[in-house]
C-alpha cells in the first residue's frame, strides 16, 4: 500500500519529508502537483504527496487517519522532527508488545506514529490474538 497525502504545498512537504524522514524524491509530476517519495534503497513510491484538488483536502481539526512509520530510533527522529516544526503529540513510550512509539503532527496536518521495534513479542503474550500468521523472513510461513 502507498499512502497518498494531500498537502497545501507539495514542494515544501517534499523538502520536509526528505530532511526529517530521510526519504528521497523519486518522481516529480509538475512543480506542485504530485511527488512520489521512498527510501533510498526501497521501492520507488512508498509515499505520494498530492496537491489540493476537487474531492481532496488537507486534514482539518479531526483526524481520519494516522501514518505509522517504522524507524531505527524514535527519540532521535522526534528530536529532528520537532526542530523542523512538527508538534509532539505523544512522547516516546515503550509498549508491552515490544515497540517504542511516539506520535507527531507534521507541519502539513498529517499525524505520524513513529514505531521502533525493540523485541518481537507474540500477540498472545500481551493480550492479542494471531489470526493469520505472517510469512517468515524469506517468504516461508
Amino acid at each position: 500500500m502507498t499512502p497518498v497525502l494531500t498537502v497545501a504545498d507539495v514542494r515544501a512537504a517534499v523538502d520536509w519529508y526528505v530532511e526529517v524522514f530521510g526519504l528521497v524524491e523519486h518522481v516529480r509530476i509538475g512543480e506542485g502537483h504530485r511527488a512520489q517519495l521512498g527510501f533510498p534503497d526501497g521501492p520507488p513510491a512508498e509515499l505520494v504527496l498530492s496537491e489540493v484538488r476537487p474531492g481532496r483536502r488537507t486534514p482539518e481539526h479531526g483526524r481520519s487517519h494516522q501514518v505509522m512509520l517504522k524507524v531505527e530510533d524514535v527519540a532521535q527522529l522526534v528530536e529532528v522532527a520537532v526542530a523542523r516544526g512538527a508538534t509532539l503529540v505523544d512522547p516516546p513510550h515503550d509498549w508491552q508488545y515490544g515497540e517504542r512509539q511516539a506520535t507527531i503532527d507534521d507541519p502539513f496536518g498529517h499525524q505520524w506514529v513513529l514505531n521502533q521495534t525493540l523485541v518481537d513479542v507474540a500477540p498472545e503474550d500481551w493480550g492479542g490474538q494471531t489470526v493469520t500468521p505472517r510469512p517468515a523472513e524469506g517468504g516461508e510461513a
